[in-house]
Formats: C-alpha cells, sequence, structure tokens
C-alpha cells in the first residue's frame, strides 16, 4: 500500500471519530494514553471477564448479577466519559472528582451485593443506610446517563418520579420500588442487557476486528457494483449485511459512509440522496435477522417470545424495507442516466467467496445454535469463540494479542451506552407499575382512539418517532412497550406484531426530521443539507412507515397463524407491492410518469403489500397496467 493512500486511510478514520464524537454521544470518550491507557484496557477486560463468568459460570440472584453489571458500567461511566460533550484534546484528564463519584458508585451497588439477604428481608422497610446508598445509586446513574447518553430521557424519567411524587408515594417508598426490587433500575431491560445485549455487542466487536465489514463491502461489490447506480446498491447490501452486527444507526452510517457516499457522488447522485441511502440502509440494519437491534433481546423477554421466533418474524418485513429502498435506488439511477463502477474494479464474486467465505462462520454458528433451541446467551459465547477460530485462517484476518484485547475493549466500551439506557428506562417501568399510570394512560388513549384500530397504531406511531428523536432505541421501546403496546393488544392486535409495531417506529426515527441523527451524521460526510437529508431518508424508507401497519392488521406478514402457501403468496405479492410503490414515490419506472400513474402504482403496490386475495388480484391488475403502459410509452420514445 502506497504511502498517500495509507495517509487517506488515516485522514478517514480521524474524521469517522470526529462524526462519531458529534452526532454520537456514546463516543465522544475521554484520550488515554501510557500507563492510564494500560489500566483502561484492563478494567475494559476484566469487566468483560466478568460477564463471562456471571454468564457461563456462576448463577447469582439476578439482583446480585445486575447490580454487580450496573456498578461496573457506572465506575466505567464516570472514568471515560467527561463532564461536558466537546472535542477531548487532552490525555489522561480525569478530574479528582470524577474518580471520586466513580467509586461512590461502585460501592453503593456494591453496598446491595454484599446486604443483599438483609435487605430482602427487611422488605419495604429500608434503614436511613440503605436509603444513602440507594439514593447514592441512583443520582449517579443519572449522571452517567446525562454523559454518555443525553437530557431527553432523563426529562422523560424525571417526569415519571415527580408523577410518583404528585400521586403521593413517598421518598422512601419511591427509593424502594426504584432500587431494592426488580421493578426499577435493576429490572427487566437491564437483566436483559446483562446477560444477552452484552454478549452480542462483544460478538459484534469481534467480528468487526476480523475485517467483516471490508468483506461484506466488497462482496456487496461484486453482487451490484456493475448496476446502474452500482455504488448505491453497494451500499444498501453492505449495510443490511453490516447491520446484523452494529447496534447502532449512526455508527453503521459512519463506518460503511465514510467508503459508500463519497462513491455515489462520484457515480452522480445528488449529496443529499446519496446521504440518505447510507442513513435509510443503516438504519435498516436494526431490523435485519439474525442479529437485530437490542431491543429486538427485550422483546424476546418482554413477550415471552423465543428470540428466534422474533428473528423469523422479522424477515420478510426486513427483506421489503431493503427492497424498497434497493428499489428506489434503481429507478433514481435510471431516471438521471447513471452508470456502474467500472469493470476492472469489481471483485469477482466465487474468488472473493472462496477466499473470504470462512469470515461467515460465526453467524452461521449463531443462527444454526439458536435454530436448534439454544438460549441466545449460549449461542452468542459460541458464536464468539467461531470468530476468534475463523480469524486465524488468514493472516489479513488473524486476530493478534493487540487487536484481540481491542475487541474486548470495544465491547465493553460499546455495552455502556446501551446499559445506562436500559436502566433509566427501568425508572420509567418502576413509576409505572408502582402507580398504576399504564393503566390509566391506556384508558386515556382507548377513550381517544375510541374502537378505531387505525387511530389507535397511528396515535403510537408519533408517540414513537417523537420519544425516539432523543431517546435511544433501546429504551424508546421499553417505554412505548409498556404504555403504548397494550393499547395496540387490546385493538386485538396479536402480542408479537404490537411490539414489533412499536420496535419499527422507535429505529425509524433515526432518520426522520426534525431530529435525524443518522441522516445528519450521512449528511456531514456528504456535505450536504441535513434537513434535506433527512427528508430523502425518510422517503427511502417510505416501507418502513407501511409495512408496520400491515402486519398490525395482518400477522400472517410475522408467519403468525398462517401456511406455507400462503407465505409464499404474501412473500411474492409484497415484493410486486413495493415495487409499484417504489416507483410511484420515484415518479420513475420504465420513463417518467404522469401523476395519475404514480396515484394508481401506489394504491395498486399498497393493495399488494396488505396480504388478502381480493386486494392482490386489484393489486396485480392496476401494477401491470402501469407496467404495460409504461412499456409502451419507453418504446414510443425509443421510436422517435
Amino acid at each position: 500500500m502506497s504511502e498517500m493512500n495509507l495517509n487517506a486511510m488515516v485522514d478517514e478514520e480521524i474524521n469517522a471519530d470526529e462524526l462519531m464524537a458529534e452526532f454520537d454521544r456514546e463516543s465522544n470518550v475521554r484520550l488515554f494514553q501510557g500507563v492510564p491507557k494500560i489500566l483502561v484496557k484492563v478494567m475494559l477486560a476484566l469487566f468483560v471477564v466478568m460477564v463471562m463468568v456471571l454468564t457461563l459460570f456462576v448463577t447469582p440472584p439476578e439482583q446480585v448479577r445486575r447490580s454487580l453489571f450496573l456498578g461496573y458500567i457506572v465506575f466505567m461511566g464516570f472514568i471515560m466519559y467527561p463532564v461536558r460533550k466537546g472535542k477531548i484534546t487532552k490525555f489522561n484528564d480525569v478530574p479528582w472528582y470524577d474518580l471520586v463519584l466513580a467509586a461512590i458508585g461502585l460501592i453503593s451497588y456494591l453496598y446491595y451485593v454484599i446486604n443483599f439477604e438483609a435487605i430482602i428481608n427487611r422488605a419495604i422497610n429500608i434503614t436511613p443506610i440503605d436509603m444513602i446508598f440507594a439514593l447514592c445509586a441512583i443520582v449517579l446513574l443519572i449522571e452517567v446517563c446525562r454523559r454518555v447518553v443525553g437530557l431527553p430521557i432523563l426529562c422523560v424519567a424525571g417526569a415519571f418520579i415527580v408523577y410518583a411524587f404528585i400521586r403521593g408515594y413517598s421518598l422512601r417508598r419511591i427509593v424502594h420500588q426504584l432500587f431494592f426490587t426488580t421493578d426499577g433500575v435493576l429490572g427487566t431491560p437491564l437483566g436483559v442487557c446483562a446477560t444477552f445485549i452484552v454478549l452480542f455487542i462483544i460478538l459484534g466487536s469481534f467480528l468487526e476486528k476480523t475485517g467483516i465489514g471490508t468483506f461484506f463491502i466488497d462482496l456487496a461489490n461484486s453482487i451490484a457494483g456493475f448496476a446502474s447506480g452500482g455504488p448505491a446498491k453497494v451500499a444498501v447490501i453492505s449495510s443490511a449485511l453490516e447491520g446484523m452486527y452494529s447496534g447502532s444507526s449512526v455508527a453503521n452510517t459512519v463506518g460503511s459512509g465514510s467508503v459508500t457516499i463519497p462513491v455515489m457522488k462520484k457515480t452522480g447522485y445528488r449529496p443529499e440522496f446519496a446521504a440518505a441511502v447510507e442513513a435509510a440502509a443503516s438504519t435498516g440494519g436494526q431490523i435485519m435477522p439474525p442479529i437485530m437491534g437490542a431491543a429486538a433481546f427485550l422483546m424476546a423477554e418482554m413477550t415471552n417470545t423465543p428470540y428466534s421466533v422474533i428473528a423469523v418474524a422479522a424477515i420478510l418485513p426486513a427483506v421489503l424495507y431493503f427492497a424498497g429502498i434497493f428499489m428506489m435506488i434503481h429507478f433514481e439511477a435510471k431516471k438521471l442516466g447513471l452508470k456502474g463502477l467500472p469493470k476492472e474494479s469489481i471483485p469477482n464474486f466465487f474468488k472473493l467467496l472462496f477466499r473470504k467465505g470462512y469470515l461467515f462462520a460465526p453467524i452461521i454458528v449463531l443462527v444454526a445454535l439458536m435454530s436448534f433451541g439454544k438460549t441466545p446467551a449460549f449461542a452468542a459465547c459460541y458464536a464468539i469463540l467461531a470468530a476468534i477460530v475463523t480469524s486465524m485462517f488468514s493472516k489479513e484476518t488473524r486476530l493478534t494479542p493487540s487487536t484481540f484485547l481491542e475487541a474486548v475493549e470495544g465491547g465493553a466500551r460499546n455495552t455502556i451506552g446501551v446499559a445506562i439506557a436500559c436502566a433509566i428506562a427501568g425508572i420509567i417501568v418502576g413509576v409505572v407499575t408502582l402507580t398504576g399510570l399504564g393503566q390509566d394512560l391506556i384508558n386515556v388513549l382507548m377513550s381517544v382512539a375510541g374502537t378505531s384500530k387505525f387511530l389507535a397504531l397511528f396515535l403510537t406511531m408519533i408517540a414513537c418517532i417523537v420519544l425516539g428523536m432523543g431517546v435511544p432505541t433501546t429504551a424508546n421501546y421499553v417505554i412505548m412497550a409498556t404504555i403504548t403496546a397494550p393499547i395496540v393488544v387490546r385493538m386485538g392486535v396479536p402480542v408479537l406484531a404490537a411490539h414489533m409495531f412499536v420496535f419499527y417506529f422507535g429505529i425509524v426515527a433515526d432518520i426522520t426530521p426534525p431530529v435525524a441523527l443518522a441522516a445528519y451524521a450521512g449528511a456531514a460526510i456528504a456535505k450536504s443539507n441535513p434537513l434535506k437529508t433527512g427528508v430523502n431518508a425518510t422517503r427511502l424508507a417510505i416501507t418502513a412507515f407501511i409495512v408496520p401497519y400491515i402486519f398490525a392488521f395482518n400477522p400472517a406478514m410475522l408467519f403468525i397463524e398462517t401456511t406455507p402457501l400462503e407465505v409464499v403468496q404474501i412473500i411474492v405479492t409484497s415484493i410486486i407491492g413495493i415495487f409499484g410503490i417504489s416507483a410511484g414515490m420515484e415518479g420513475y419506472m420504465f420513463t417518467r410518469m404522469k401523476w395519475y400513474e404514480i396515484i394508481f402504482v401506489i394504491a395498486g403496490g399498497l393493495m399488494l403489500v396488505y396480504p388478502g386475495l381480493i386486494t392482490d388480484v386489484i393489486g396485480i391488475v392496476i401494477i401491470a397496467a402501469i407496467v404495460l403502459l409504461q412499456m409502451f410509452k419507453r418504446r414510443r420514445a425509443l421510436a422517435k
């Protein structure tokens, strides 16, 4: 590799780090060098060891496990995250008061671990000492959340706590509920994070270090690089693949977008369109089986549904999501007359697969073990082992002691934000459980929606998107699953479909203006207008706004209570329907479309996406008519 190319890569990496720090608060960490750097690495490595031991070898009471887990997270949060967000220029800049706060935070959670049996026996009659340690633990958790996740989720949690006081609950009762039970900070969201999510985050870190991201980009290039507007199609395929192990829309956008967006611009796509493609595709990574976003593991716990069932149910919606983006990119490329990449720059698919296909092994191991009924935690541990073993097959991908420690460090570091968000979401769940607020909200929204299932779904969608503008996907899902999902279920929607509905709209908030962090990160790379990028990303992701309504009204799309023949029918008709919707959204199929063609083709597409024999027949007739009309217009234009 030439020195010039190496310098370009270094510059690009620095820019990517700066973008992550700007748009992803979790990446705004302190810089360390020398002995402090070694100590931080050891601290993060010990965290991973603790997680593995508590998962595979030791089975303490859940409160003990969760308290140890969160205490370590709070400790790391104060060490690694500065008081204020901003560009970090100094090394080893950890003020004395953060060291003190880190120690107090860890001790507060260890107090619960050491005195667990006595506190349980005291029930709600907690002592003044119990109160002091619990308040310290909660307050310091809130401060770490402000640094790592941001203020919006704290505003939501604060409003719920104020509501508990308004309802007349004492400080002692609230503190007991939020800290000394499994319905608060140490509740189900944190438990799922400590048991499942953390292992998948570590797996993603190991996969990244094996170079699987570069392999996915090369693989996507070999599949679609030659096609019209090839670089954009490469971005969709690679982001869908990378999304299987990247739990962050922003991280996925910056990681692959730093490569794909400049190439898309050179091909001829407008900057805001190029950035929107990457943002929309990267956001969809969280709904891509087999490794979905962290909220999917929470869904498994909250709906009492095996994760493998959820992953299977998510297949068709995910396929439709990416198919919609892919088709709209194709129509945009045809409309602009864009070409593919030069043949000499495209790798050979079979040679690439033969040379690096072994990198798929960890994902295959993961899927196989979960298919055989193993727990996600068990499957993730063996997939991590498979990633380590398969990396040894080639010098390019081999994990050295240094990169192994980097993978461990990255997994621990990436866990902090998710764990903190889960703990704060537990506060909200705790207040809802204590006060019965959930039932009150259900009654209010039921009175507003009446018997209209559509209105209930629409109000839920708005709530998810608005909350998602400032709250991470994981916490958004927990809050909405606690408050609004029961309303949707009350309207007759199956539990899994209701929770998947909430899950989807929490995710698309990352690309929905006015606050669309993934779109804004893409805009920074493309140097495009952030708002226009967000609007374009929303348009490209239109399928994500349609499909949840479809499976809420007809759960057959999630393979709920359906037959194999119906599944085939749903797949075929849905893809044809997305073809029609995508053409209508772009205003182009084989040639530019008139306004009435756009209306008819979108209507026909919607009918096909909705599972049902009558709607399918009507939709096919409409789509076929528009296709024939477009072909006729195209032929006539070429004849002139």
